[in-house]
C-alpha cells in the first residue's frame, strides 16, 4: 500500500479543494506544499515570487516535497509546478500514489476568474498564459503521475474517483 495519495495538476484543477475532501474520507492528514512554503517564509507565494524570484520559491519548494515526502498518510496538494523537476517527481512517487488532475484551459479560466494571487498568470491575456502553460506542463504532469484523472467536474465525483483507484493500487 502507497504511504501517500500525492495531487499534482495546473493550478485551478482542484487539487486543495480535492484533496481537503480525500484526507477526511480516508482519515489522512491533508496538506499543501505552497502553504508549507508560506508558513516557512513567513509570507505569500506571491510575495515569494516578488521579493526573491522564482529559483528562490522552487529551492525552498524543494526542500518542502522531500520534508512531506519522507511522512506517511498525508494526501499531498502540491503546486502546479513542483512536478516539473524530475527530483520533486520522484521524491513524490516514491512514497505516494501521484494523481495528475487533468483539467481543460476553459475549467482553469472559469475556476480562476478572479484571481489575482497567481504570479505565473500576471498578465493582460490570461486565456493565452493558461493555453501556454498548461500545453507545456500537461506532458510533464502524466509523465509524473500513476493515474490521470479528469477533474473537469465536481470534486466529489473527483474524490470517487481516486479513492477507486487507491484501493486497487493497494491490493
Amino acid at each position: 500500500m502507497q504511504n501517500n495519495i500525492v495531487l499534482c495538476g495546473f493550478m485551478g484543477c482542484g487539487k486543495s479543494t480535492v484533496g481537503k475532501l480525500l484526507a477526511n474520507r480516508l482519515n489522512f492528514t491533508f496538506c499543501d506544499s505552497d502553504f508549507s512554503i508560506e508558513q516557512r517564509e513567513g509570507c505569500s507565494i506571491s510575495e515569494i515570487f516578488s521579493r526573491h524570484g522564482e529559483e528562490h520559491f522552487r529551492a525552498t519548494e524543494k526542500e518542502v516535497v522531500k520534508e512531506l515526502s519522507a511522512q506517511k498518510g498525508l494526501v499531498i496538494a502540491t503546486g502546479g509546478g513542483v512536478v516539473i523537476n524530475p527530483d520533486n517527481a520522484e521524491n513524490l512517487r516514491k512514497t505516494g500514489l501521484v494523481i495528475f488532475l487533468d483539467v481543460t484551459p476553459e475549467t482553469v479560466l472559469k475556476r480562476l476568474e478572479g484571481d489575482t494571487t497567481r504570479p505565473l498568470l500576471m498578465r493582460d491575456d490570461k486565456e493565452t498564459a493558461v493555453r501556454e502553460l498548461l500545453n507545456c506542463r500537461k506532458p510533464i504532469y502524466k509523465t509524473a503521475a500513476h493515474f490521470t484523472v479528469d477533474a473537469n467536474h465536481e470534486a466529489q465525483k473527483t474524490v470517487e474517483e481516486i479513492i477507486g483507484l487507491y484501493r486497487s493500487d493497494s491490493l
